[in-house]
């Protein structure tokens, strides 16, 4: 078997890891079929995360149009989320504590900075949830469907681009940080926008990786743990997907 996803979480090492071994049973033992991952028990364990994100939003949104400052919590919740990010992806067993927590502090990011987006682009809140939501729901049923087919050679173009937008982005944020240079993915420029299309694919790319990733994880009934690990990669990648929405309505919309 062999995985492969660049979502910070879903990748073969972690899903082969956390197999449990398969040895013989004897005809008397009993089997608790509870204990395992489901695609089921994945699907309502992302409804959680949605819901702790959603309502951990509205804090930071509240704050925001009440006249206080959201910054703190909207730095300290991306800021937390990533460790509880990386921590989860060494110890995925802990990952029923930490993907709520990890739920939690990115709602208070994303409540923060779609406040921020909202109060210069009224509206633009509205249909990145809108535009996010269609492509979730449209990657589903083109996968669900085996409209498009999870091959090898589709993970490794998925993996590659993927990489290719993680180092471009850590590279500009670095350089920007020591000298003057101005990156090319800021601004309205059409080359900023097609770069913004571009990672909003790949983006969307990821979600076919994530839905057989945990299809894959159920049908070899690893540990019930991983539902919520399952759950968690695929709130990050609907996350990534929501702001690059924003960052790309942003851009149109400075145009007008």
């Amino acid at each position: 078997m062999n995985f492969n996803s660049k979502n910070p979480f879903l990748n073969s090492k972690r899903f082969s890891s956390n197999a449990e071994p398969r040895t013989e049973v004897h005809q008397a033992q009993i089997i608790d079929y509870n204990q395992e991952m489901t695609v089921s028990g994945t699907i309502n364990k992302t409804a959680i995360l949605f819901l702790i994100l959603c309502g951990a939003a509205m804090v930071t949104w509240w704050m925001t149009f009440n006249g206080m400052n959201p910054m703190l919590p909207t730095i300290g919740g991306a800021i937390v989320g990533f460790i509880l990010v990386l921590v989860s992806s060494f110890k995925p067993q802990l990952s029923p504590y930490l993907a709520p927590g990890y739920a939690l502090f990115e709602g208070l990011f994303i409540g923060g900075i779609s406040a921020i987006f909202e109060l210069k682009f009224p509206g633009i809140v509205i249909n990145a949830v809108g535009a996010t939501l269609v492509t979730f729901l449209v990657c589903l049923g083109l996968y669900k469907f085996r409209i498009v087919k999870v091959t090898e050679q589709f993970k490794s173009v998925v993996v590659a681009a993927t990489l290719a937008i993680a180092t471009y982005y850590l590279i500009s944020w670095v350089v920007s940080m020591f000298t003057n240079w101005t990156p090319v993915h800021y601004g309205n420029s059409m080359m900023s926008i097609g770069i913004s299309v571009f990672v909003i694919i790949i983006a969307a790319l990821n979600l076919f990786l994530d839905f057989d990733l945990i299809e894959k994880g159920a049908r070899e009934k690893m540990p019930k743990f991983m539902e919520w690990y399952g759950a968690m990669g695929l709130m990050i990648t609907l996350v990534w997907l929501y702001i690059e929405f924003l960052r790309l309505l942003s851009k149109l919309s400075s145009k007008d």
